[in-house]
């Protein structure tokens, strides 16, 4: 009788539960799976166990956005950002095939090592931007075109102040500048505000610096009209990690 039940229960979860990405005791609950009859299937082939209260179905070869849906259900903040954001809305330069995904949140997380053994990733934690309200931070991340639903990517005038967050530290200087020269058309108004309340000097200088040498926005129309945080009126200087001197005035 209780192994019926058991094969009832699995029958219901396949046919209920899409391929396609991972699933936790949480979902496995709402079907009246628990943690023992969850090691169970694990056991008997049902299911492959991923990691702690995590499984997917035998033989499902997901990829990293079915991966990554999971993941943001379990960090609100999670999104693709900096350079991978940007080349998933065509700003790319020499992007190889094996290039390490960039994800962003503002929360610590670790990224589980059943992820990162099949996708190569960094995880980017830091408070980047001071948001003057919810409605700005959730009106930077949106789902471009061709990626699955849900999925939570940085706009690219986000995108590119967590490039230059990284840049010279995770990223070298020079793609950097490739990438920034990939700018087409940034919305200024959206530029200004988040310029407003990005919390990293380097980025909104180096910004404004490149900015002035592209002229991708007029730079000092947008000073004129935001409270860019610039820092003081001193210049700010550091020796990156390749030892290049960066030097950079308040307003670029």
């Amino acid at each position: 009788m209780e192994r019926n039940i058991r094969h009832e229960i699995i029958k219901n979860l396949q046919a209920s539960l899409p391929r396609g990405a991972p699933f936790d005791l949480d979902v496995l609950k709402s079907f009246g799976v628990s943690a023992k009859l969850a090691a169970r299937y694990a056991q008997s082939g049902w299911l492959v166990r991923l990691g702690q209260g995590v499984y997917a179905w035998p033989n499902d070869a997901f990829d990293a956005n079915g991966a990554l849906l999971f993941l943001q259900r379990l960090v609100a903040s999670l999104h693709v950002g900096g350079k991978s954001a940007l080349a998933l809305q065509g700003v790319r330069h020499n992007l190889g095939l094996q290039d390490t995904l960039v994800l962003w949140g503002e929360t610590r997380f670790v990224l589980p090592p059943w992820f990162t053994g099949r996708f190569p990733a960094r995880y980017v934690n830091a408070r980047l931007f001071d948001w003057p309200d919810s409605g700005l931070a959730a009106k930077t991340l949106h789902t471009p075109p061709g990626q699955p639903q849900g999925l939570r990517v940085a706009v690219p005038e986000r995108a590119v102040l967590e490039l230059l967050y990284d840049a010279g530290t995770r990223e070298s200087l020079e793609e950097a500048r490739n990438l920034f020269d990939g700018l087409r058309s940034p919305r200024k108004a959206l530029l200004g505000q988040l310029l407003s309340c990005c919390t990293s000097v380097k980025a909104v200088r180096l910004f404004l610096t490149w900015a002035r040498e592209t002229s991708v926005v007029d730079v000092d129309e947008l000073l004129q009209q935001y409270p860019v945080r610039t820092g003081s009126d001193k210049r700010w200087m550091s020796r990156l990690d390749d030892g290049i001197l960066l030097s950079l005035k308040p307003h670029g």
